[in-house]
């Protein structure tokens, strides 16, 4: 039987798993080989993940399981994503759907949102936890590479209501040499598609001298479906495979992304200490509406939040934001 959750479409059987290893055929079914099972779950700030225009000061339940449909070369979390997952079940959680969004609770979180790797080899279980969330009135989000079939894509929109998806490249050699993937169009398909039904925000880390020359037609793209659509550019810190790549430069980054800014409302470069390009400005008259910390690495926080009723207070101008601001010791959901 052939799997439909990502483009990869792999032959699977009883003891035959495809790419992610992560389902199976079972009396003509496809299945999860670990349902249930969680390499981490653990609070953070929604500035953190990166998603800067969902529930902006959220206290987020971020979870992951195990296993990726890309082989990055780059990959920070190949240590779960590109090992196999049997080798890590028996270091892993076990917890119920129900006792996850239960700890959510306890936790005091506004929404779950899984980060760690890639959702698509987890559907089963976290179509499963939506329902549980919705009964508790948590949203949930996503980190996604995007390369998923057209069916999954719509499961994806059904479990998570705001998304961060990935635009590494522009070119199928990029995907091909860099991800292992076979293309690029599933991913420019799929963005297109959830931005129709979802929050979406785009991330792109930059390999200097690989992709960085595309970044004005990643912005096209990105543009022609929206040019209020978030885009976070990251310095790449690249590790697994390529440790020994030199880090890419600040400045020269920057320097490309300056008529960049001119196509979207919305463009941030972050990824290292002290970003002085993670505030949110409004497009109407450029008052800096929303004030964010950078710590690199997935360190970023809410510092000032001016704009009421998602507007800009000086020009009127909407800005783009999923939910409303939530308070990080706050107790109760935001909607």
């Amino acid at each position: 039987m052939r799997c439909n959750y990502c483009e990869w479409r792999c032959e699977l059987g009883p003891q035959q798993y495809g790419v992610c290893q992560m389902y199976y055929v079972d009396q003509g079914e496809i299945r999860e080989r670990f349902p249930h099972r969680w390499s981490s779950y653990s609070v953070s700030r929604m500035e953190s993940l990166p998603l800067y225009h969902a529930y902006p000061g959220a206290r987020c339940m971020t979870i992951g399981t195990t296993s990726c449909n890309f082989m990055c070369r780059y990959c920070s979390n190949g240590f779960v994503a590109r090992r196999d997952p049997a080798e890590q079940i028996a270091r892993m959680y076990v917890l119920s759907p129900e006792e996850m969004v239960r700890m959510a609770r306890k936790l005091g979180c506004h929404n779950i949102v899984f980060n760690v790797n890639e959702p698509t080899v987890s559907l089963q279980t976290l179509a499963e936890l939506k329902v549980h969330a919705d009964e508790a009135g948590l949203p949930m989000g996503c980190l996604t590479n995007g390369y998923t079939t057209e069916e999954s894509t719509e499961l994806l929109c059904s479990i998570f209501s705001f998304m961060n998806i990935s635009l590494k490249g522009f070119t199928p050699e990029f995907y091909q040499e860099y991800l292992g993937a076979r293309d690029l169009e599933p991913v420019l398909r799929n963005i297109r598609r959830i931005a129709q039904t979802c929050h979406v925000e785009v991330t792109t880390p930059v390999i200097q001298g690989v992709n960085d020359g595309e970044l004005m037609e990643m912005a096209d793209f990105v543009a022609d479906i929206d040019p209020q659509i978030p885009w976070h550019v990251f310095r790449l810190l690249p590790e697994h495979e390529m440790t020994e790549a030199r880090y890419p430069s600040i400045d020269a980054i920057n320097e490309a992304l300056h008529d960049v800014r001119k196509k979207l409302d919305y463009v941030y470069f972050h990824n290292f200490v002290g970003s002085d390009w993670v505030n949110t400005i409004c497009p109407g008259c450029g008052h800096e509406v929303i004030e964010r910390f950078s710590l690199g690495c997935g360190g970023d926080r809410l510092c000032a939040f001016d704009c009421q009723d998602n507007r800009c207070p000086v020009c009127g101008q909407e800005i783009k934001i999923h939910g409303t601001r939530v308070l990080w010791n706050a107790m109760e959901v935001a909607r």
